[in-house]
């Protein structure tokens, strides 16, 4: 019944919905020139998506104001990588989420412009559409504590964060039209003589949309084109049991959900006294307290350290955490809460399950030379 009942849920997940549409937190004055060769017609190739195999693959959700091109996923591409977007200049994007890592960074609290400590690990970024699939009900899409509603604002946040980028929107406007190369790009991806912010999060957000990964041994076994070996198999099993791991409540079920999150928010009994409320902040709903996002367990081997506060550095830590650490009382998830003597894995168990877990490690997508500019 249970599996039927998460069945149902992913075929929920993937109903339409319409994307949020970017919101400014800062007054941008119009651009009265521009420099570059702006006089390129205006025609975009739109972008050809080769999804994964081995599922029947969710497809992004058709964008009608921010629609994937090619020379909008090439601008976005080309902003990620440049410092331009930091006040310092100094910090890009792939800073902190750096492609070897699965677009995350290897550290546990990233460092600011001016060597600021960050407060939550950096999350990687590969699947992040999966998201927008969600009914449009859910408003808290993207961050560890669901505070943005959509890609193109998730863009913006830590550009303007003062202790990530600490960029001015209104200063990011004026480099972008005085540089050399971008107002052309702009003008081929979208047609304008003028870069204002809008743009600037949809060309990145595109980018951000194409960083899917779906190619690990286990998407091969999936398509019977490799084997699990002994313990890999066990561990899907303990993965998939609810009686042991029972990881596939919010990691969903291997047979129907690629992803290996539901997206959603849960409060996974880290801590008996909670310092970082979470979702609780954006809501103010008691029921979110210590809520944070599920993240995938695809590219475990990459993403190291784990958690929103990045507590734990090995896999092992991981797995002996909920096998005999959750905190299973007060606004613990009722999944952990079921669980009140903890999971009773046997070291096999759990050496299984790490097995079968690194069998979800994408190498194609951590070394696919399309999605960085070296």
């Amino acid at each position: 019944m249970i599996r039927k009942i998460v069945t149902v849920f992913f075929i929920g997940l993937i109903i339409p919905i319409v994307i949020s549409s970017c919101r400014r937190d800062e007054q941008i004055q119009p651009a009265t020139n521009n420099t570059g060769d702006t006089t390129q017609v205006f025609k975009p190739t739109p972008y050809s998506i080769e999804y994964p195999k081995g599922y029947l693959w969710p497809r992004l959700l058709a964008n009608t104001t921010n629609p994937l091109t090619n020379e909008g996923v090439e601008l976005g591409k080309k902003l990620f990588y440049d410092a331009i977007l930091s006040a310092s200049n100094t910090i890009s994007c792939a800073t902190c989420h750096k492609q070897e890592y699965a677009f995350t960074d290897n550290r546990r609290f990233s460092l600011g412009p001016n060597g600021e400590v960050g407060t939550r690990n950096s999350m990687p970024l590969f699947n992040l559409y999966g998201s927008e699939l969600l009914p449009n009900s859910n408003t808290h899409r993207f961050m560890w504590d669901g505070s943005q509603p959509g890609l193109e604002t998730q863009v913006l946040a830590p550009i303007m964060n003062p202790i990530e980028m600490n960029q001015s929107l209104a200063e990011l406007e004026r480099e972008l039209r005085a540089h050399p190369i971008y107002p052309t790009l702009f003008k081929k991806a979208f047609g304008i003589d003028s870069i204002t912010i809008k743009y600037v999060a949809m060309a990145i957000s595109q980018f951000e949309r194409i960083l899917i990964s779906g190619q690990s041994k286990f998407d091969l076994y999936k398509q019977g084109l490799a084997q699990l070996n002994e313990s890999e198999t066990r561990g899907m099993l303990v993965f998939g049991s609810e009686e042991k791991g029972d990881c596939f409540h919010c990691h969903g079920d291997i047979h129907f959900n690629p992803f290996f999150t539901n997206y959603r928010m849960h409060n996974n009994g880290l801590d008996s006294v909670i310092k970082d409320s979470g979702l609780f902040i954006m809501t103010g709903n008691p029921a979110d307290i210590g809520k944070f996002k599920t993240p995938s367990l695809r590219n475990l081997s990459f993403t190291a350290p784990y958690m929103h506060d990045g507590r734990f550095n090995t896999l092992e830590q991981v797995v002996e955490f909920y096998n005999s650490g959750v905190y299973r009382k007060g606004y613990t998830d009722e999944f952990m809460r079921k669980h009140p003597e903890g999971l009773k894995l046997t070291e096999q168990d759990k050496a299984d399950l790490i097995a079968f877990l690194k069998t979800l490690d994408d190498y194609n997508f951590i070394n696919n030379p399309k999605l960085n500019v070296r």
